[in-house]
């Protein structure tokens, strides 16, 4: 039987996933401050290298790109009891999420059926973003006023969250390296002893991550990320549990000569969910195939 997330552009059901792509983003926040020089002050590199990552996330909404996420769960010793993987082609369909749409499972084409699946989900999804966006069309003054007031205090409760996470952390420009030639910057940060997170996505994640980014020297670019958990992570009313020393690595890519994209995720993490079954696992995410999307682009599995 296929998961609802199999047909849309639902995050991953890998156990932890959902936690470990809180852990990243967290890890990227708290490294952020007001301005200063770059070459003196890691939190103005990093504050310039959130500013650019905005704008990559906005440019990669125009991007296709092929998806392989792998999870391997571990035994008590670490050593692998079972392999499994799956294969999407991530599919921008304009003013909305992407349709991720499956064409592999381990490695292995999906059969007649599934595809006309895939087709079918794929077509719900379009149908249903038409319709918001003649809905939205149809809006009066009044209501898109008040859409936009929504977009707004989305906006400012970001802001909060990420002020609250700068005020709470101590950051360090810890030393410089060379990525594929490139010089970067290598800054870490941690939570600063005593400090009470107000913000409650603040108080429950990043109170108990330590983080390390990579910047590049020239343009302020993050390639690299790294974030571990200092301490247990517990949210969904204690109904879920990240243990200590989950860890997760990121790295990026310089894509059609614009935008800095994904090029792959790695995560160690133990967890429970309804604090009866638990996770220890390991996994990987590599993002192939980046492709600038036009109405003419050819879609892998579609006939």
């Amino acid at each position: 039987m296929r998961t609802q997330s199999e047909f849309s552009s639902a995050p991953s059901t890998t156990p932890c996933r959902s936690g470990y792509r809180i852990a990243l983003l967290i890890t990227c926040f708290v490294l952020s401050a007001p301005p200063a020089r770059p070459a003196e002050d890691p939190k103005e590199i990093v504050r310039q290298a959130l500013r650019n990552d905005t704008r990559n996330r906005e440019l990669e909404r125009s991007y296709t790109y092929t998806l392989r996420e792998e999870t391997r769960k571990l035994d008590s010793g670490n050593a692998v009891k079972s392999t499994e993987s799956k294969t999407w082609e991530v599919i921008p369909l304009g003013g909305g999420p992407p349709f991720r749409r499956l064409i592999e499972r381990d490695d292995r084409p999906l059969s007649p059926k599934e595809e006309q699946e895939q087709a079918a989900a794929r077509k719900k999804q379009e149908d249903e973003r038409r319709k918001r966006q003649e809905l939205r069309e149809r809006e009066t003054p009044e209501q898109r006023q008040k859409r936009l007031d929504a977009r707004e205090r989305n906006k400012q409760r970001n802001q909060e969250q990420v002020d609250d996470i700068v005020n709470g952390f101590d950051l360090r420009l810890v030393g410089e390296e060379q990525i594929d030639g490139m010089p970067v910057w290598v800054i870490e940060g941690e939570p600063h002893k005593g400090y009470k997170f107000h913000t409650k996505m603040a108080a429950t994640f990043a109170s108990k991550m330590k983080g390390r980014i990579r910047v590049t020297k020239d343009g302020c670019q993050a390639v690299r990320v790294d974030a571990e958990t200092i301490d247990t992570i517990t949210f969904g009313g204690f109904l879920a549990r990240i243990n200590k020393g989950t860890r997760i690595h990121v790295e990026y890519t310089y894509v059609n000569g614009e935008v800095w994209l994904p090029k792959r995720e790695t995560f160690t993490a133990s967890a429970r969910l309804l604090l009866l079954k638990g996770f220890h696992q390991e996994g990987d995410s590599t993002f192939t195939n980046y492709k600038k999307f036009t109405t003419d682009s050819r879609i892998i599995g579609d006939r």
